[in-house]
């Protein structure tokens, strides 16, 4: 049979495993696939001294390959927004299927360009875009096809996971590991997006869509970075049984959907407690199966290159069946924009228990006051741990409480911050149980 003709965009990282794992597999990929898939061209405007491009056509413009009528699918890895959303639409314009590692285009432009696939009969696929290497999307969207899903929970960013293991195995501060995972290039010079949580938002937002049923919302996800958690934190939620993990988290609720990435508190016994390092893991809880749990390496060259080639091959299979039905690329068929079916609800009307971290002077009826505001906002205590000082001194309080809802603990926050014996911020971490009973 003819081969499957491939352009690849951007030869950087993730271009440059993928184009190492078709020319080095191609044998087998064949044979899986049913026919050949060769590299057509290239648009890159670098070269990647890992790659042997000769015989391969090279161009400095990518729109040349979007346009190019012997490339039959395009291969988006030049990653960012606005180019790249450009660059998939005329692909797509241009009668070609397209693969993608770009997580934070599908979550902002996702229901655009499913919407211009699904006009011209081609296909756009993205399981690169979400944990590298791990195949969540197909396994969420195909294989727990049976379930209603309940909620799900992941470690989606290997950048915050690794400063977090460090800070805790090691008892070194945030700043300090975070240049070391600068310095070993985990993290970018800005790391912004990963330890403020945006980039795992973009994968959430991704991951709640196929799991529900709802259109891409990316602008309505909350997002809260770990740049504010200290060694201390790490060490007493160690002391109450806690992990501490930049999770990703989304839950059904008879109201509406959660959508939202923050520092979170997990049990230890939790599956999720025990990934560390640069490695990625997202927990689903489906009604029938219960909870399952998907872990590999969420970046990198190959483990990225391993899912875009994947996604190859399955366009390859859909060329070569020529069928008239496909999956739904968020798993559901009908989704329209502005659905409210299930509305992503509002931080404030979240329900969780919390990690409080309060600097008090130590003099007394200093904790009484703190207890009172809380109690005043229905909060209860559940844990207190309260360091040893001289009388004036100023002495850490930690406190844990039970399930409430944020807006309460916003007003809570907000009126011991106003005490005189409160010194600076109030540190508040969500804690999560992530059971079969949420």
């Amino acid at each position: 049979m003819k081969p499957v003709r491939v352009g690849i965009c951007g030869l950087g990282t993730v271009g440059g495993g993928t184009f190492n794992v078709l020319m080095r597999n191609a044998d087998e990929i064949a044979r899986r696939a049913g026919r050949p898939i060769v590299i057509e061209q290239i648009g890159a405007r670098r070269d990647n001294p890992e790659c042997d491009t000769a015989g391969v056509k090279v161009t400095a413009d990518i729109f040349e390959v979007a346009r190019n009528p012997d490339v039959d699918v395009l291969v988006e890895l030049i990653g960012g927004y606005d180019v790249a959303r450009e660059l998939v639409l005329t692909a797509i314009e241009h009668g070609k299927h397209v693969v993608t590692a770009n997580k934070a285009l599908i979550a902002v432009h996702g229901n655009e360009i499913f919407q211009a696939a699904h006009d011209k009969g081609v296909i756009v696929a993205f399981e690169a875009a979400v944990a590298g290497g791990i195949p969540v999307i197909k396994s969420l969207r195909e294989g727990l096809g049976a379930n209603r899903i309940q909620w799900v929970a992941g470690i989606i960013n290997g950048t915050g996971n690794y400063i977090l293991t460090h800070m805790r195995d090691e008892g070194r501060a945030f700043e300090d590991v975070l240049a070391e995972a600068q310095a070993l290039g985990y993290a970018e010079a800005d790391p912004t997006f990963d330890v403020e949580g945006i980039d795992a938002a973009h994968k959430l937002t991704i991951l709640a869509s196929i799991a529900y049923g709802v259109p891409l919302q990316f602008e309505k996800a909350y997002t809260e970075g770990i740049s504010r958690i200290t060694a201390e934190d790490v060490e007493q939620a160690d002391n109450l049984g806690y992990i501490i993990k930049h999770l990703g988290i989304s839950k059904r609720t008879e109201t509406g959907l959660e959508l939202r990435v923050h520092p979170t508190l997990i049990p230890k016994e939790r599956l999720l407690a025990s990934v560390h390092g640069v490695k990625n893991a997202i927990a689903v809880m489906g009604d029938a199966v219960g909870p399952t749990l998907y872990y590999g390496a969420g970046a990198g060259a190959e483990p990225t290159a391993s899912a875009v080639v994947a996604d190859l091959l399955d366009v390859a299979r859909d060329i070569t069946t020529a069928h008239h039905y496909r999956v739904p690329y968020l798993a559901f068929s009908g989704i329209r924009e502005g659905d409210q079916s299930l509305p992503i609800l509002p931080m404030e009307e979240i329900v969780t228990a919390y990690y409080l971290r309060l600097l008090a002077v130590d003099r007394p009826g200093v904790l009484a006051r703190v207890a009172t505001i809380l109690s005043e906002q229905g909060i209860s205590i559940e844990a207190l741990i309260q360091k040893e000082a001289t009388e004036g001194e100023l002495v850490p309080i930690i406190l844990l409480t039970h399930r409430t809802r944020e807006q309460h603990m916003n007003e809570a926050i907000r009126q011991l911050e106003s005490l005189s014996d409160i010194a600076g911020p109030v540190m508040r971490i969500r804690v999560e149980a992530l059971d079969e009973q949420e």
